[in-house]
């Protein structure tokens, strides 16, 4: 009896555990394989103690004593004070330290102690550049330079200098002194145009009015050469820059120059009052009447342009840079230009001293003709003069001592 009732007790039990509610279907079996699908996580790396310990390691420090603080020479206060003096200043057109350390296509790469690299352009690197010239012929590598900065921080915190702008101040502040010492300097003719010239002076253009060439035109054979000038007009907030030569001309030529001295020209040009000589660089002007003793019908019967010449300087205008020419003073014989021009020259020394000679004597016959005159003078006031003392010594010598006894008495 026992046996049986154990017996349909396992036979219940199986039969339970194959029943319809304990056996899942199809569609529940497949939902249940999406949905409960496992998740493959990530391994976790486990840091050890001595990656640890070296992420936070900062290199060997030596310990600190309590006299090693006291020793030092430079104490945190100077280190406090130090860093307060330091300017670290890279703000727009501020000026900087730098060095240029490496050359780019068109351009350089420049520490300045910013935290990126800063950036000079080839048009920037220098205010005067040859033609033909490139970056690497402007500025030198690791070398001190001061550096002007012209931009903000880029995206990649990269600043633009300029080492142009700086010098561009500097030639303005050097001209403005030299206008001011009235200064006389040298300047090369970089183009011509209608009006005149232009000259490089401390690397900026400077205008030549044609009116202010001595002796020269404004045309391509001027582009190259050297002249001397002197200021006419400074204007740093114009951008304006006019210069002369015939101002500098006339000061350094006029200085020598002095009335019957003989000197050598090139006749310029004929006008129909008379010739333009060129003299040291100066224009002179050879009148019509100056030129020959006897009358002249055809000037260019005596006188062509190019033909060298000698004359003599009868007068000057040093302020405007003017002189008068004759060449009638070292004609032999009156009317020798019309007749044999070359005989004149040939003789221009001689007849000059002679001119001179002439012109000594006649001086010293006015000086005695004038003393002369004031001699007779001074003999006819003597007997005025003694008519004077006597009617002097007649009166009372003080014409007002009658008018002193005279207030005398009515004080009294």
């Amino acid at each position: 009896m026992k046996l049986s009732v154990g017996a349909l007790t396992l036979f219940v039990a199986s039969v339970g555990a194959f029943s319809p509610a304990n056996v899942p279907s199809a569609s529940s079996a497949l939902h249940s394989t999406t949905a409960e699908a496992p998740v493959e996580k990530a391994p976790v790396q486990q840091v050890t103690r001595f990656d640890r310990l070296k992420k936070n390691y900062k290199g060997f420090q030596k310990p600190v004593q309590d006299g090693d603080v006291e020793d030092l020479s430079f104490s945190y206060d100077d280190f406090a004070t130090a860093v307060a003096e330091t300017s670290y200043s890279f703000e727009r057109n501020s000026i900087v330290k730098g060095q240029c350390i490496e050359y780019e296509v068109k351009g350089v790469i420049v520490d300045i102690g910013a935290k990126a690299s800063a950036y000079l352009p080839e048009a920037e690197a220098a205010l005067i550049q040859p033609p033909g010239s490139i970056v690497d012929d402007l500025v030198p590598l690791n070398e001190e330079l001061d550096f002007q900065i012209i931009s903000d921080e880029d995206e990649n915190g990269q600043l633009m200098v300029s080492i142009r702008r700086i010098q561009y101040r500097s030639a303005w502040e050097t001209i403005q002194q030299m206008q001011a010492d009235d200064a006389i300097l040298d300047a090369e003719v970089v183009s011509v145009n209608r009006g005149g010239a232009i000259c490089l002076v401390e690397g900026l253009r400077a205008f030549l009015p044609g009116s202010h060439l001595a002796g020269k035109m404004a045309t391509e054979d001027l582009i190259g050469q050297i002249l001397p000038l002197k200021f006419l007009e400074v204007n740093q907030e114009n951008n304006k820059l006019v210069v002369s030569n015939r101002k500098a001309v006339v000061e350094t030529q006029m200085a020598d120059l002095s009335r019957g001295d003989l000197v050598d020209g090139v006749v310029q040009a004929l006008k129909p009052y008379g010739a333009f000589i060129e003299v040291g660089g100066m224009s002179g002007l050879l009148h019509i009447s100056q030129i020959s003793y006897d009358r002249i019908e055809d000037l260019e019967q005596v006188l062509q342009p190019g033909m060298p010449v000698k004359c003599m300087i009868i007068d000057h205008d040093k302020v405007n840079g003017r002189i008068a020419l004759s060449t009638k003073t070292i004609e032999p014989s009156p009317g020798d230009m019309l007749r044999d021009p070359a005989r004149v020259f040939d003789m221009a020394e001689e007849s000059a001293e002679r001119y001179h000679t002439k012109m000594e004597e006649e001086r010293k016959q006015r000086e005695s003709a004038a003393r002369d005159i004031v001699l007779g003078l001074g003999d006819s006031l003597d007997g005025l003069g003694e008519d004077l003392e006597g009617e002097g010594s007649a009166g009372s010598s003080d014409p007002l001592a009658d008018v002193s006894d005279s207030l005398d008495s009515l004080l009294s």
